[in-house]
Protein backbone atom coordinates (compact mmCIF):
# COMPACT_ATOMS: atom_id res chain seq x y z
CA UNK A 1 0.00 0.00 0.00
CA UNK A 2 1.38 3.40 -0.99
CA UNK A 3 0.30 6.63 0.65
CA UNK A 4 1.68 10.13 0.24
CA UNK A 5 2.96 11.46 3.54
CA UNK A 6 3.33 15.20 3.99
CA UNK A 7 6.89 15.93 5.11
CA UNK A 8 7.00 19.67 4.48
CA UNK A 9 4.68 22.50 3.58
CA UNK A 10 5.09 21.90 -0.13
CA UNK A 11 6.33 18.36 -0.74
CA UNK A 12 4.48 15.03 -0.64
CA UNK A 13 6.65 11.91 -0.95
CA UNK A 14 5.41 8.30 -1.30
CA UNK A 15 6.70 5.78 1.21
CA UNK A 16 6.09 2.04 1.21
CA UNK A 17 6.29 -0.76 3.75
CA UNK A 18 5.36 -4.44 3.56
CA UNK A 19 5.66 -7.79 5.32
CA UNK A 20 8.55 -9.95 4.19
CA UNK A 21 9.67 -13.40 5.30
CA UNK A 22 12.96 -13.53 7.21
CA UNK A 23 14.06 -16.47 5.05
CA UNK A 24 12.26 -16.10 1.71
CA UNK A 25 13.05 -12.72 0.08
CA UNK A 26 10.41 -13.28 -2.58
CA UNK A 27 7.57 -13.66 -0.06
CA UNK A 28 5.94 -10.22 0.34
CA UNK A 29 2.55 -9.35 1.84
CA UNK A 30 0.60 -6.15 2.33
CA UNK A 31 0.55 -4.73 5.85
CA UNK A 32 -3.25 -4.87 5.67
CA UNK A 33 -3.24 -8.59 4.92
CA UNK A 34 -4.06 -10.82 7.90
CA UNK A 35 -0.91 -12.95 7.89
CA UNK A 36 1.54 -13.85 10.66
CA UNK A 37 3.92 -16.34 9.08
CA UNK A 38 5.42 -16.93 5.66
CA UNK A 39 3.00 -18.89 3.47
CA UNK A 40 5.93 -20.67 1.85
CA UNK A 41 8.20 -21.76 4.73
CA UNK A 42 6.24 -20.85 7.87
CA UNK A 43 8.98 -18.48 9.04
CA UNK A 44 8.54 -15.24 10.95
CA UNK A 45 7.70 -12.08 9.05
CA UNK A 46 9.22 -8.64 9.45
CA UNK A 47 8.25 -5.21 8.19
CA UNK A 48 10.47 -3.92 5.42
CA UNK A 49 10.58 -0.33 4.19
CA UNK A 50 11.47 1.24 0.87
CA UNK A 51 14.82 2.46 2.16
CA UNK A 52 15.67 4.14 -1.13
CA UNK A 53 12.73 6.49 -0.65
CA UNK A 54 13.68 7.15 2.98
CA UNK A 55 17.30 7.85 2.04
CA UNK A 56 16.21 10.33 -0.62
CA UNK A 57 15.72 12.95 2.07
CA UNK A 58 18.91 14.29 3.65
CA UNK A 59 19.59 13.17 7.24
CA UNK A 60 19.60 16.74 8.55
CA UNK A 61 16.11 17.24 7.16
CA UNK A 62 14.83 14.04 8.79
CA UNK A 63 16.30 15.09 12.13
CA UNK A 64 14.77 18.55 11.82
CA UNK A 65 11.38 17.09 10.89
CA UNK A 66 11.35 14.63 13.79
CA UNK A 67 12.45 17.35 16.22
CA UNK A 68 9.78 19.75 14.94
CA UNK A 69 7.03 17.21 15.50
CA UNK A 70 8.29 15.82 18.80
CA UNK A 71 5.55 15.91 21.48
CA UNK A 72 3.68 18.76 19.78
CA UNK A 73 -0.08 19.04 19.21
CA UNK A 74 -0.49 18.24 15.47
CA UNK A 75 -2.37 14.91 15.44
CA UNK A 76 -1.10 12.24 15.06
CA UNK A 77 2.47 13.51 14.68
CA UNK A 78 2.76 14.73 18.27
CA UNK A 79 3.02 11.10 19.33
CA UNK A 80 6.69 10.18 19.41
CA UNK A 81 5.80 7.04 17.43
CA UNK A 82 3.70 8.72 14.75
CA UNK A 83 6.07 11.68 14.58
CA UNK A 84 8.28 9.17 12.75
CA UNK A 85 5.43 7.79 10.66
CA UNK A 86 7.37 7.60 7.40
CA UNK A 87 9.83 5.07 8.85
CA UNK A 88 7.27 3.33 11.05
CA UNK A 89 4.00 2.67 9.21
CA UNK A 90 3.13 4.84 6.20
CA UNK A 91 0.30 2.44 5.26
CA UNK A 92 -2.11 3.96 7.80
CA UNK A 93 -4.14 7.01 6.86
CA UNK A 94 -3.95 9.75 9.48
CA UNK A 95 -7.67 9.41 10.24
CA UNK A 96 -7.18 5.73 11.12
CA UNK A 97 -4.28 6.25 13.52
CA UNK A 98 -5.21 5.18 17.05
CA UNK A 99 -2.91 7.18 19.30
CA UNK A 100 -2.93 7.88 23.02
CA UNK A 101 0.04 10.28 22.73
CA UNK A 102 2.55 7.51 23.35
CA UNK A 103 6.33 7.80 23.53
CA UNK A 104 8.25 10.79 24.77
CA UNK A 105 9.21 8.92 27.94
CA UNK A 106 11.82 10.36 30.27
CA UNK A 107 15.56 9.72 30.01
CA UNK A 108 16.41 9.64 33.71
CA UNK A 109 19.98 10.62 34.49
CA UNK A 110 20.88 8.01 37.10
CA UNK A 111 23.73 10.11 38.47
CA UNK A 112 23.78 8.74 42.01
CA UNK A 113 23.36 5.12 40.99
CA UNK A 114 26.04 5.51 38.35
CA UNK A 115 28.40 7.05 40.88
CA UNK A 116 27.85 4.10 43.21
CA UNK A 117 28.59 1.67 40.37
CA UNK A 118 31.53 3.60 38.98
CA UNK A 119 29.76 4.40 35.70
CA UNK A 120 29.91 8.11 35.00
CA UNK A 121 27.23 8.37 32.31
CA UNK A 122 24.29 6.14 33.29
CA UNK A 123 20.74 6.76 32.08
CA UNK A 124 17.43 4.94 32.46
CA UNK A 125 14.93 5.18 29.61
CA UNK A 126 11.65 5.10 31.51
CA UNK A 127 9.33 3.48 28.99
CA UNK A 128 6.88 2.71 31.79
CA UNK A 129 5.97 6.41 31.93
CA UNK A 130 3.17 5.77 29.46
CA UNK A 131 -0.60 5.56 29.17
CA UNK A 132 -0.88 1.99 30.50
CA UNK A 133 2.42 1.95 32.38
CA UNK A 134 4.63 -0.09 30.05
CA UNK A 135 6.56 0.11 26.78
CA UNK A 136 3.87 -2.06 25.12
CA UNK A 137 1.88 1.09 24.23
CA UNK A 138 4.38 2.20 21.59
CA UNK A 139 3.98 -1.06 19.70
CA UNK A 140 0.25 -1.46 20.21
CA UNK A 141 -0.57 1.92 18.66
CA UNK A 142 0.83 0.68 15.34
CA UNK A 143 -0.90 -2.70 15.43
CA UNK A 144 -4.33 -1.34 16.40
CA UNK A 145 -4.04 1.43 13.81
CA UNK A 146 -3.44 -1.16 11.09
CA UNK A 147 -6.51 -3.08 12.27
CA UNK A 148 -8.56 0.11 12.04
CA UNK A 149 -7.15 0.64 8.53
CA UNK A 150 -8.12 -2.94 7.60
CA UNK A 151 -11.67 -2.38 8.86
CA UNK A 152 -11.85 0.90 6.93
CA UNK A 153 -11.21 -1.05 3.71
CA UNK A 154 -14.27 -3.22 4.35
CA UNK A 155 -12.61 -6.31 5.84
CA UNK A 156 -14.11 -7.93 8.93
CA UNK A 157 -12.08 -8.04 12.15
CA UNK A 158 -14.58 -8.88 14.90
CA UNK A 159 -11.91 -8.95 17.65
CA UNK A 160 -8.22 -8.68 18.47
CA UNK A 161 -6.65 -11.34 20.68
CA UNK A 162 -3.46 -11.62 22.73
CA UNK A 163 -1.76 -13.83 25.25
CA UNK A 164 -0.23 -11.79 28.03
CA UNK A 165 1.75 -11.84 31.23
CA UNK A 166 0.11 -8.52 32.10
CA UNK A 167 1.35 -5.55 30.11
CA UNK A 168 0.39 -6.59 26.57
CA UNK A 169 -3.21 -7.15 27.65
CA UNK A 170 -3.34 -3.71 29.27
CA UNK A 171 -2.06 -1.98 26.15
CA UNK A 172 -4.28 -3.92 23.74
CA UNK A 173 -7.36 -3.34 25.88
CA UNK A 174 -6.72 0.41 26.13
CA UNK A 175 -6.07 0.91 22.42
CA UNK A 176 -8.92 -1.41 21.47
CA UNK A 177 -11.27 0.59 23.68
CA UNK A 178 -10.09 3.86 22.12
CA UNK A 179 -10.64 2.45 18.63
CA UNK A 180 -13.95 0.75 19.43
CA UNK A 181 -12.63 -2.70 18.45
CA UNK A 182 -13.40 -5.72 20.70
CA UNK A 183 -10.49 -7.32 22.55
CA UNK A 184 -9.97 -10.82 23.95
CA UNK A 185 -7.05 -11.43 26.33
CA UNK A 186 -5.71 -14.73 27.64
CA UNK A 187 -3.92 -14.50 31.00
CA UNK A 188 -2.17 -17.19 33.07
CA UNK A 189 -4.09 -17.63 36.31
CA UNK A 190 -2.17 -16.44 39.37
CA UNK A 191 0.77 -15.04 37.40
CA UNK A 192 -0.47 -11.47 36.84
CA UNK A 193 -0.46 -8.69 39.45
CA UNK A 194 -3.75 -7.19 40.63
CA UNK A 195 -2.78 -3.86 39.06
CA UNK A 196 -2.19 -5.55 35.69
CA UNK A 197 -5.32 -7.68 35.95
CA UNK A 198 -7.68 -4.76 36.46
CA UNK A 199 -6.46 -2.83 33.41
CA UNK A 200 -8.03 -4.98 30.66
CA UNK A 201 -11.13 -5.50 32.80
CA UNK A 202 -11.61 -1.75 33.23
CA UNK A 203 -11.18 -1.18 29.49
CA UNK A 204 -13.89 -3.72 28.67
CA UNK A 205 -11.77 -6.55 27.25
CA UNK A 206 -13.10 -10.10 27.40
CA UNK A 207 -10.59 -11.39 29.97
CA UNK A 208 -9.90 -15.12 30.35
CA UNK A 209 -7.78 -16.64 33.13
CA UNK A 210 -6.29 -19.96 32.08
CA UNK A 211 -4.65 -22.67 34.17
CA UNK A 212 -1.35 -22.49 32.32
CA UNK A 213 1.67 -20.21 31.95
CA UNK A 214 2.32 -17.50 29.36
CA UNK A 215 3.67 -20.00 26.85
CA UNK A 216 0.43 -21.99 27.16
CA UNK A 217 -1.65 -18.84 26.66
CA UNK A 218 0.45 -17.95 23.62
CA UNK A 219 -0.14 -21.37 22.10
CA UNK A 220 -3.89 -20.90 22.44
CA UNK A 221 -3.82 -17.32 21.09
CA UNK A 222 -1.97 -18.52 18.00
CA UNK A 223 -4.45 -21.36 17.55
CA UNK A 224 -7.40 -18.97 17.76
CA UNK A 225 -5.95 -16.49 15.29
CA UNK A 226 -4.72 -19.14 12.84
CA UNK A 227 -7.72 -21.45 12.85
CA UNK A 228 -10.62 -19.07 13.31
CA UNK A 229 -9.03 -16.28 11.24
CA UNK A 230 -11.37 -13.55 12.46
CA UNK A 231 -9.28 -12.95 15.59
CA UNK A 232 -6.40 -10.60 14.84
CA UNK A 233 -3.25 -11.67 16.71
CA UNK A 234 -1.74 -8.82 18.74
CA UNK A 235 1.36 -10.49 20.23
CA UNK A 236 4.91 -9.59 19.17
CA UNK A 237 4.90 -12.53 16.76
CA UNK A 238 3.08 -9.90 14.70
CA UNK A 239 5.95 -7.65 13.51
CA UNK A 240 3.77 -4.53 13.44
CA UNK A 241 4.35 -4.22 17.19
CA UNK A 242 8.09 -4.02 16.61
CA UNK A 243 7.67 -1.03 14.30
CA UNK A 244 6.39 1.02 17.19
CA UNK A 245 8.87 -0.43 19.67
CA UNK A 246 11.83 0.42 17.44
CA UNK A 247 11.09 4.12 17.99
CA UNK A 248 12.64 3.77 21.47
CA UNK A 249 15.97 3.58 19.64
CA UNK A 250 15.19 6.71 17.63
CA UNK A 251 13.85 8.58 20.63
CA UNK A 252 16.79 7.91 22.93
CA UNK A 253 19.31 9.31 20.44
CA UNK A 254 16.96 12.16 19.57
CA UNK A 255 16.78 13.08 23.27
CA UNK A 256 20.59 13.24 23.35
CA UNK A 257 21.02 15.51 20.31
CA UNK A 258 21.26 12.52 17.96
CA UNK A 259 24.23 10.85 19.65
CA UNK A 260 24.42 7.09 20.22
CA UNK A 261 25.18 5.52 23.63
CA UNK A 262 27.92 2.92 23.99
CA UNK A 263 25.67 0.32 25.62
CA UNK A 264 21.94 -0.38 25.91
CA UNK A 265 20.67 -2.93 28.45
CA UNK A 266 17.15 -4.29 28.06
CA UNK A 267 15.24 -7.06 29.87
CA UNK A 268 14.31 -9.96 27.61
CA UNK A 269 11.20 -12.13 27.70
CA UNK A 270 9.49 -12.77 24.38
CA UNK A 271 12.51 -10.97 22.82
CA UNK A 272 10.57 -8.57 20.63
CA UNK A 273 12.07 -5.56 22.42
CA UNK A 274 15.71 -6.31 21.58
CA UNK A 275 14.71 -7.18 18.02
CA UNK A 276 12.93 -3.85 17.66
CA UNK A 277 15.80 -1.82 19.12
CA UNK A 278 18.25 -3.42 16.71
CA UNK A 279 15.94 -2.74 13.78
CA UNK A 280 15.60 0.91 14.76
CA UNK A 281 19.33 1.47 14.99
CA UNK A 282 20.08 -0.30 11.70
CA UNK A 283 17.44 1.71 9.84
CA UNK A 284 18.67 4.98 11.37
CA UNK A 285 22.18 4.16 10.21
CA UNK A 286 20.99 3.35 6.71
CA UNK A 287 19.09 6.67 6.59
CA UNK A 288 22.24 8.49 7.72
CA UNK A 289 20.71 9.66 11.01
CA UNK A 290 23.53 7.98 12.95
CA UNK A 291 26.96 6.64 11.99
CA UNK A 292 27.77 4.12 14.73
CA UNK A 293 25.87 1.35 16.49
CA UNK A 294 25.70 0.72 20.25
CA UNK A 295 26.41 -2.63 21.85
CA UNK A 296 23.29 -4.35 23.13
CA UNK A 297 22.71 -6.42 26.25
CA UNK A 298 19.73 -8.70 26.85
CA UNK A 299 19.11 -9.42 30.53
CA UNK A 300 17.09 -12.50 31.46
CA UNK A 301 15.81 -13.83 34.76
CA UNK A 302 17.71 -17.01 35.63
CA UNK A 303 14.37 -18.80 36.02
CA UNK A 304 13.50 -18.06 32.37
CA UNK A 305 16.76 -17.78 30.44
CA UNK A 306 16.69 -19.75 27.17
CA UNK A 307 18.50 -16.97 25.29
CA UNK A 308 21.23 -16.80 27.93
CA UNK A 309 21.76 -20.56 27.68
CA UNK A 310 21.98 -20.24 23.90
CA UNK A 311 24.49 -17.40 24.28
CA UNK A 312 26.70 -19.64 26.43
CA UNK A 313 26.72 -22.09 23.50
CA UNK A 314 27.71 -19.36 21.04
CA UNK A 315 24.13 -19.31 19.67
CA UNK A 316 24.84 -22.64 17.98
CA UNK A 317 21.46 -23.92 19.19
CA UNK A 318 18.38 -22.48 20.84
CA UNK A 319 16.35 -24.69 23.16
CA UNK A 320 13.00 -23.57 24.60
CA UNK A 321 12.58 -24.36 28.29
CA UNK A 322 9.83 -24.60 30.87
CA UNK A 323 10.10 -21.25 32.63
CA UNK A 324 10.12 -21.38 36.42
CA UNK A 325 8.29 -18.95 38.67
CA UNK A 326 10.10 -15.61 38.86
CA UNK A 327 9.47 -12.23 40.45
CA UNK A 328 9.97 -10.80 36.96
CA UNK A 329 6.63 -12.30 35.94
CA UNK A 330 6.27 -10.43 32.64
CA UNK A 331 9.40 -12.15 31.29
CA UNK A 332 8.63 -15.62 32.66
CA UNK A 333 8.76 -16.96 29.11
CA UNK A 334 10.57 -20.15 28.18
CA UNK A 335 9.59 -20.29 24.50
CA UNK A 336 10.03 -16.72 23.20
CA UNK A 337 8.50 -16.10 19.79
CA UNK A 338 11.18 -13.66 18.60
CA UNK A 339 14.29 -15.70 19.53
CA UNK A 340 15.44 -15.93 15.92
CA UNK A 341 15.17 -12.18 15.39
CA UNK A 342 16.94 -11.53 18.70
CA UNK A 343 19.92 -13.75 17.91
CA UNK A 344 20.35 -12.12 14.52
CA UNK A 345 20.36 -8.67 16.16
CA UNK A 346 22.81 -9.69 18.90
CA UNK A 347 25.25 -11.08 16.35
CA UNK A 348 25.06 -7.87 14.34
CA UNK A 349 25.61 -5.66 17.40
CA UNK A 350 28.30 -7.75 19.10
CA UNK A 351 25.71 -8.24 21.80
CA UNK A 352 25.88 -9.79 25.24
CA UNK A 353 23.34 -11.84 27.21
CA UNK A 354 23.43 -11.92 31.01
CA UNK A 355 21.11 -13.38 33.62
CA UNK A 356 20.03 -12.42 37.13
CA UNK A 357 18.93 -14.54 40.07
CA UNK A 358 15.82 -13.64 42.05
CA UNK A 359 17.99 -12.24 44.84
CA UNK A 360 20.04 -10.17 42.39
CA UNK A 361 17.06 -8.67 40.56
CA UNK A 362 15.21 -7.82 43.78
CA UNK A 363 18.22 -6.12 45.37
CA UNK A 364 19.12 -4.27 42.15
CA UNK A 365 15.62 -2.85 41.97
CA UNK A 366 15.68 -1.76 45.63
CA UNK A 367 19.16 -0.24 45.32
CA UNK A 368 18.02 1.79 42.32
CA UNK A 369 14.93 2.96 44.20
CA UNK A 370 17.16 4.50 46.87
CA UNK A 371 18.54 6.84 44.18
CA UNK A 372 15.15 8.14 42.99
CA UNK A 373 13.85 5.39 40.71
CA UNK A 374 10.89 3.08 41.36
CA UNK A 375 11.99 0.09 39.33
CA UNK A 376 9.77 -2.81 38.32
CA UNK A 377 11.26 -6.31 38.75
CA UNK A 378 12.04 -6.56 35.03
CA UNK A 379 14.06 -3.36 35.18
CA UNK A 380 15.69 -4.97 38.22
CA UNK A 381 16.82 -7.80 35.93
CA UNK A 382 18.40 -5.28 33.54
CA UNK A 383 20.07 -3.39 36.41
CA UNK A 384 21.43 -6.61 37.94
CA UNK A 385 22.92 -7.52 34.56
CA UNK A 386 24.48 -4.06 34.38
CA UNK A 387 26.00 -4.46 37.85
CA UNK A 388 27.55 -7.78 36.78
CA UNK A 389 28.97 -6.45 33.53
CA UNK A 390 30.53 -3.47 35.29
CA UNK A 391 32.08 -5.79 37.88
CA UNK A 392 33.40 -7.99 35.06
CA UNK A 393 34.87 -4.85 33.39
CA UNK A 394 32.89 -5.56 30.23
CA UNK A 395 31.30 -2.12 30.61
CA UNK A 396 33.90 0.55 31.33
CA UNK A 397 33.58 3.56 33.68
CA UNK A 398 33.65 6.05 30.80
CA UNK A 399 31.00 4.25 28.72
CA UNK A 400 27.63 5.88 28.20
CA UNK A 401 24.98 3.33 29.24
CA UNK A 402 21.20 3.38 28.82
CA UNK A 403 19.06 0.88 30.75
CA UNK A 404 15.61 0.40 29.25
CA UNK A 405 12.97 0.31 31.98
CA UNK A 406 10.01 -1.49 30.45
CA UNK A 407 7.24 -0.88 33.01
CA UNK A 408 6.30 1.36 35.90
CA UNK A 409 7.01 0.06 39.39
CA UNK A 410 3.45 0.89 40.46
CA UNK A 411 2.25 -2.07 38.38
CA UNK A 412 4.06 -4.39 40.80
CA UNK A 413 3.09 -3.24 44.31
CA UNK A 414 3.14 -6.80 45.72
CA UNK A 415 6.78 -7.20 44.69
CA UNK A 416 7.76 -3.95 46.40
CA UNK A 417 5.69 -4.60 49.51
CA UNK A 418 6.92 -8.16 49.99
CA UNK A 419 10.55 -7.13 49.50
CA UNK A 420 10.44 -4.50 52.21
CA UNK A 421 8.42 -6.80 54.48
CA UNK A 422 11.14 -9.43 54.12
CA UNK A 423 8.59 -11.84 52.69
CA UNK A 424 10.37 -13.26 49.64
CA UNK A 425 12.16 -16.19 51.25
CA UNK A 426 10.56 -18.61 48.78
CA UNK A 427 12.58 -16.88 46.04
CA UNK A 428 15.80 -16.91 48.05
CA UNK A 429 15.77 -13.13 48.43
CA UNK A 430 17.73 -11.53 51.27
CA UNK A 431 16.48 -7.90 51.29
CA UNK A 432 19.74 -6.01 51.85
CA UNK A 433 18.12 -2.66 51.05
CA UNK A 434 14.94 -3.25 53.03
CA UNK A 435 13.15 -0.15 54.35
CA UNK A 436 10.55 -0.31 57.13
CA UNK A 437 8.00 2.17 58.50
CA UNK A 438 8.15 3.16 62.17
CA UNK A 439 5.28 3.59 64.59
CA UNK A 440 5.71 6.71 66.71
CA UNK A 441 3.37 8.45 69.11
CA UNK A 442 1.50 11.42 67.67
CA UNK A 443 3.21 14.04 69.85
CA UNK A 444 5.81 16.59 68.74
CA UNK A 445 8.36 15.53 71.34
CA UNK A 446 8.13 11.86 70.39
CA UNK A 447 8.46 12.63 66.68
CA UNK A 448 11.35 15.08 67.17
CA UNK A 449 13.22 12.67 69.43
CA UNK A 450 12.79 9.77 67.02
CA UNK A 451 13.95 11.81 63.99
CA UNK A 452 17.04 13.07 65.83
CA UNK A 453 18.00 9.54 66.89
CA UNK A 454 17.74 8.27 63.33
CA UNK A 455 19.00 11.30 61.39
CA UNK A 456 22.50 9.89 60.85
CA UNK A 457 21.01 6.81 59.22
CA UNK A 458 18.80 8.99 57.04
CA UNK A 459 21.81 11.04 55.90
CA UNK A 460 23.70 7.84 55.06
CA UNK A 461 20.94 6.80 52.66
CA UNK A 462 21.22 9.97 50.61
CA UNK A 463 25.00 10.18 50.36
Amino acid sequence: MVLATQISDSTAVPYRAWFQCMHCPDQHYSLTEVVYRCKSCGGLLEVRHDMAALKALEPDKWRALFDRRYMRTHYPYGSSVWGKKEMVCPAVADENVVSLYEGGSNMFWAERLGRQLGVEDLWVKQCGDSHTGSFKDIGMTVLVSIVKQIIATGQQVPAMVCASSGDTSAALAAYGAAAGIPVVVLLPRGKVTAAQMVQPLANGALTLFLDTDFDGCMKLAKALSNEEQFYYLANSMNPLRLEGQKTVAVEMVQQDDWTVPDWIVVPGGNLGNISALGKGFLEMREMGLIEVLPRLVVAQAAHADPLYQSYLRGFETFEPQRARKTLASAIQIGAPVSWERAIRVLKTFDGVVECASEDELADASAKADLTGLFACPHTGVALAALFKLVAQKVIAPKDKVVVVSTAHGLKFPEFKTRYHAGDLEEFGVVPRFRQIPHEVGAEYGAVQSFVLRHLDGLRAKVV
